[in-house]
């Protein structure tokens, strides 16, 4: 199958990989040329999809298209040329409407009873700021007090979520949707770094059976209001043993589909891309977690490497994909031999999650010996353990 993958940031190498892993031939679409899935395709095609004359002829000659993208201009003319080249777009312009706004999604939680955090001023400090139309941690404020919440904020605010900080585990859960009929994938756990921003995605999230069954059923309840016809992909935190609720999003994500399908072998993504391509749902197909698996950010440069959240990766230009990276089974880099300042995603993959654990150690002392590393930082947000306490600094 031949594919038209647009975008080329973040979600297009999640997209272009999964594709690949999946045997298609990808052509990627993007306006700009030194994006990080440029070399991790088949066909690159430096084009806008608003500039319909320059874009039919390439949707003409593929199978399907694959949005990896969030400018809502390039998604509507998505839309006008699929709809008129009857080829198969996997979007879902409806739910990505509700998930694209904070706003409108908690209204959803609110109407379906799925648990969220408080609003403000029901809740009281500390408090989370985050604009409504913004995706990942793009924007999000933690505020502490009245007082901070005014110096911050004291022209006032338009199109904000306003709600209740809560401290626990990440996790998250994609939901598959096509005709009626939805799938629930892994559940994975989310790490951040200092800002908010996912450094570390753990393919197998340890979580207990009881909220393993309740966040399913979260994720069933949300795609059937939504009638979602495509993938969403779920965010909630574990606070006093309840899973809530902090966000959607109806599109292809980034860093936890790949973890996935090292966890588990299933390609949510191919499996998605038959049903779109065929016009009939898949056949039902069980979730077991066969390996336990680590994908992580690192940016080495002069003398330290850090674990940093996924920004790192976005203006990093062109990603190589390496395997066997000092004991990784994959990485995703911009490095190349005798360059001392790169950035790379870790995929490690063992039989456990113990054994995954023991061989990411190997793996980063193997980086700190070649490059004589002497400086080591995985930072977490302040006063949070919701990373199981890593934080490490210094030898």
């Amino acid at each position: 199958m031949r594919v038209a993958v647009v975008g080329g940031k973040l979600q297009g190498v999640e997209a272009v990989y999964l594709a690949k892993k999946a045997g298609w031939e990808v052509v990627l679409v993007d306006k700009n040329d030194w994006v990080p899935a440029a070399e991790l395709c088949d066909q690159f095609c430096n084009l806008d999809v608003t500039k319909v004359v320059e874009w039919i002829p390439v949707i003409k000659s593929v199978d399907l298209v694959i949005p990896a993208l969030e400018n809502q201009e390039a998604l509507d003319s998505l839309v006008r040329s699929s709809h008129y080249t009857k080829v198969p777009l996997l979007f879902d312009k409806e739910a990505y409407g509700i998930s694209s706004s904070k706003l409108e999604s908690n209204k959803m939680f609110a109407r379906t009873g799925v648990p969220a955090p408080t609003p403000w001023p029901e809740c009281g400090y500390p408090i989370i700021v985050k604009p409504s139309g913004a995706s990942g941690s793009e924007g999000v404020h933690k505020i502490r007090s009245a007082a901070e919440f005014q110096s911050v904020f004291g022209k006032g605010l338009t199109d904000w979520v306003i709600e209740e900080y809560l401290e626990g585990p990440s996790y998250s859960l994609e939901v598959i949707g096509y005709a009626g009929f939805y799938k629930v994938l892994q559940i994975t756990e989310l790490h951040m770094d200092k800002d908010y921003d996912c450094k570390r995605v753990i393919g197998s999230g340890v979580i207990s059976p009881e909220l393993r069954e309740k966040f399913e059923q979260i994720g069933l309840t949300l795609a059937g209001n939504l009638k979602l016809n495509g993938i969403m992909d779920i965010e909630t935190i574990l606070h006093k043993n309840e899973l809530k609720v902090l966000e959607i999003d109806a599109r292809l994500p980034s860093q936890t589909p790949i973890s996935v399908y090292h966890a588990t072998g299933v390609n949510m993504l191919e499996i998605l891309g038959q049903a779109f391509v065929q016009g009939e749902p898949w056949q039902d197909f069980d979730i077991q977690e066969q390996n336990g698996v680590i994908f992580e950010h690192i940016h080495v440069s002069n003398d330290s490497l850090e674990v940093c959240g996924e920004h790192i990766m976005a203006d990093a230009g062109p990603l190589h994909v390496y395997p066997d990276f000092f004991g990784a089974h994959e990485v995703l880099s911009n490095y190349i031999p005798g360059k001392t300042d790169w950035v790379a995603t870790l995929i490690i993959k063992e039989k456990t999650l113990a054994d995954a654990w023991k061989q990411r150690e190997i793996v980063i002392q193997a980086i700190r010996n070649a490059w004589g590393i002497r400086q080591y930082f995985d930072r977490c947000p302040i006063n949070e353990e919701s990373n199981h306490g890593i934080y490490a600094s210094g030898s």
